[in-house]
């Protein structure tokens, strides 16, 4: 690899601009380059990673933190070889697939403005990195806008004419971190782990690119790339520095630490950008300008006073938000359109600003930005309710009141979206999930119901500055929750092994008349005798099987008999044939006096039978003439309560494992399809059954049978709702009977889906406030 771009790479410009010979040797040159000072930088970072790791792990509050850190200490030892080759073949392989005009963006970062890098794809337990990663790309940009220009004009050159830009230029800060991030799946460390190498990568490694920036424009100029190029751009750093400082609130968040007042503000001046670039269409000069006129915006103190007015009016009322109940029960029927929350949101602005006239004599205009961004915001999580259908209809209806009191809740503290531990989100989290399990038929003495109304209440009625109030909802609804679920647990215990006894009673009947089936052999025997193998000596070896087992030797014995008993049958009528029934005949007698014994025969049932198998088997050795009825066509004298389990189509029947193992080319393409999700079910999982004509029931997979491959599911009392095959499961979800609802917690859902959705153009969804 070398240095700089030798002479011998400077292309003559009398060559045409386009030659590929050209593009080619000034591609590669920029490329050993850039992979030279990225890999100096990557290494001095990380020899700052073990150093920053074992200080906190020193400073942490508890040994399992502590733990955390060393155990992330030694994955990244380990693997840091393995971090820096996919770091720069990554980028790399983004840099050639660039220029060779395969795409037309850096990965992840297409035609995204650097405010909102990567958000649209945050995941459940990857906000907090998300944050991160859009903060670094955006303070970066920010620092370096003029070589950067320079740098994106020249490659645009040598690279045939693309058109390059901060978010993609593959040696742009983007591309760069979106690089590191992909590399940093190779180590499998905790986030809070992490989101600590982010910043160490921010401090040694994109600190370092103006250095490479400058060298690259250098080596450029020299080799005839625009050397006459002015840096005729300036760029609007505050616009581009919106998220700045969200990486460190969102780092402690994750690691469940404690969350400052300025570090939460980081994290909602973060979405505070994303609110003002949705309105104005990704322009955020305006960000945090000044309101016209001299009257003064109204305070938290404010705020706060007109919000427990509307609260008071709307515990007393019954109203939700700003709108009635029949709104939001329409909206979580489905009938609530974003443009109807969009106007309720509008509809409380305008009530507090009224309110707030009222208070103070003088109605204000509008409020700072910043809280009526965290009025829109709070209003989108609420909306998000109304939307989730994870949530019953009704339970939507109640935790929709809960808006204004977690929108004070919001205000007063707003390390509510920062912080996982939180107890006004940890409560709202706890209500969701076990909102999630209700049903009419599973609440009928509507414990759960009174319990979260209950709750929603005591917020509508007690709440005003005490955040206090929260941890002791939470506590109360936690302690109502193990309560249900012992009684649940007991319930469903119960019900699986009731499941569990009738699969193994059915799996030993079928053993026990597949052995007999196999040893008949499909021909003929004396329905005396079939008759005591089908009812009497079935039953006895489904009794072996079920106490003793099938490797026992009393169910050796067991089969033995049915060989003997069969073959009895078959013997020839010559002299040796009658000498070898005769001595078989005691041991027949005797097998078949103790088996008939433990399934239910009396004393006097047994004599009866043993009686006609004996003229059945005098007949056969011919010690008295043949009446005119034959003994071995007379039915056997058995008990009615003894039942046959031997027949021929079901014991040869697929059972329910046998069902499972079916071809799945056999199966329709759209059951086909569901048969991944069916498979990844854990216990746990919970899904909502919508039959035809049939009010909806939500039930929790309990059990997954190891012996027929059934799914087993309990409503949240723990009573049985059903039990599937894969395959009668895969075409529930494919005909959309039925449908797997989300594991993880509603807030971070929320936080997902109002991130996503403010990452939109403006022009693709109605603004949130």
């Amino acid at each position: 690899m070398k240095d700089a771009i030798e002479p011998s790479k400077i292309v003559n410009l009398s060559q045409r601009p386009e030659s590929p010979e050209r593009l080619g040797a000034l591609v590669h040159a920029v490329r050993d380059t850039a992979s030279r000072r990225l890999q100096g930088l990557l290494g001095n970072m990380f020899e700052h990673v073990d150093d920053a790791l074992f200080d906190l792990a020193e400073k942490a509050e508890n040994n399992a933190a502590q733990m955390h850190y060393f155990d992330g200490m030694r994955e990244v030892r380990k693997r840091r070889p393995v971090v820096e080759r996919a770091y720069l073949a990554q980028f790399s392989r983004d840099l050639t697939e660039f220029a060779a005009n395969r795409r037309g963006a850096a990965p992840e970062a297409a035609a995204t403005p650097p405010g909102n890098v990567e958000l649209s794809l945050v995941g459940e337990s990857e906000l907090e990195e998300s944050l991160a990663i859009t903060s670094m790309i955006s303070k970066n940009a920010s620092r370096i806008t003029r070589d950067l220009f320079a740098l994106n004009q020249r490659l645009a050159v040598i690279c045939g004419g693309i058109e390059v830009d901060d978010t993609n230029n593959p040696v742009g800060p983007a591309a760069l971190t979106q690089a590191f991030r992909q590399a940093m799946r190779e180590l499998s460390a905790d986030m809070r782990v992490k989101l600590i190498i982010y910043k160490l990568f921010d401090r040694y490694v994109l600190s370092g690119l103006e250095e490479l920036y400058q060298e690259l424009n250098t080596e450029l100029m020299r080799a005839g790339v625009l050397p006459q190029l002015r840096h005729g751009i300036a760029r609007n750093s505050a616009s581009q520095t919106a998220a700045g400082g969200a990486a460190g609130a969102a780092a402690r968040a994750a690691a469940g630490s404690e969350v400052t007042a300025e570090e939460a503000g980081n994290l909602l001046d973060t979405l505070h950008a994303l609110f003002n670039a949705r309105r104005a269409g990704h322009d955020l000069s305006g960000i945090g300008a000044p309101v016209a006129g001299n009257r003064a915006l109204p305070t938290a103190n404010e705020l706060l006073g007109a919000l427990s007015v509307l609260q008071s009016q709307m515990a007393g009322q019954g109203l939700v938000g700003a709108g009635a109940a029949s709104g939001v029960a329409a909206g979580a029927g489905g009938g609530m359109t974003e443009s109807d929350i969009a106007h309720e949101v509008a509809a409380l602005k305008e009530h507090l600003l009224n309110q707030l006239g009222s208070l103070r004599g003088e109605r204000p205009h509008q409020m700072s930005s910043i809280d009526e961004d965290t009025i829109d915001l709070v209003g989108m999580l609420f909306e998000f309710i109304l939307e989730d259908r994870n949530l019953p209809a009704q339970m939507q209806v109640l935790l929709a009141r809960l808006q204004i009191p977690y929108l004070k809740a919001a205000i007063l503290d707003r390390r509510l979206f920062a912080h996982r531990q939180h107890p006004a989100r940890r409560l709202l989290d706890s209500l969701a999930e076990a909102a999630k399990g209700w049903s009419d038929e599973s609440d009928k003495d509507r414990r759960l119901h009174d319990k979260v109304k209950s709750i929603v209440e005591q917020l509508l009625h007690e709440f005003d500055d005490d955040m206090g109030i929260f941890d002791r909802l939470l506590v109360d609804l936690h302690e109502f929750q193990e309560l249900s679920r012992k009684r649940a647990e007991l319930a469903e215990q119960r019900v699986a092994e009731s499941t569990r006894g009738r699969e193994k009673l059915e799996l030993a009947r079928r053993r026990a008349a597949r052995e007999i089936l196999e040893r008949i052999d499909g021909r003929p025997i004396p329905p005396l005798v079939h008759g005591v193998l089908a009812r009497a000596w079935a039953n006895y070896l489904v009794l072996i099987l079920l106490r003793q087992g099938e490797d026992s030797p009393e169910f050796a014995d067991g089969l033995r008999f049915v060989n003997e008993f069969v073959a009895s049958t078959r013997l020839g009528s010559d002299a040796e044939s009658r000498a070898t029934l005769r001595q078989m005949l005691p041991g027949i007698e005797r097998a078949l006096r103790r088996g008939l014994a433990n399934v239910a025969f009396q004393e006097h049932d047994i004599e009866r039978l043993l009686d006609q198998l004996h003229a059945y088997y005098r007949q056969q050795l011919g010690d008295e003439p043949a009446p005119a009825t034959v003994a071995g066509q007379v039915p056997p004298a058995i008990p009615e309560s003894i039942q046959s389990i031997v027949d021929a189509t079901q014991a040869t029947a697929p059972l329910a494992a046998d069902e499972a193992d079916e071809p799945l080319e056999m199966l329709p393409p759209e059951v086909l399809e569901q048969m991944d999700a069916v498979h990844a079910m854990k216990p746990g999982t919970w899904i909502e059954f919508c039959p035809a004509g049939a009010a909806p029931e939500r039930a929790k997979l309990s059990w997954i049978s190891p012996m027929s491959g059934r799914y087993l599911f309990v409503n949240r009392r723990g009573l049985k709702v059903g039990d599937f095959a894969p395959q009668e499961l895969a075409a529930s979800l494919a005909d959309r009977s039925a449908r797997i609802l989300a594991s993880n917690a509603f807030f971070d859902r929320a936080m997902d889906a109002i991130v996503g959705r403010l990452s939109q153009p403006a022009t693709d969804a109605p603004e949130p406030g």
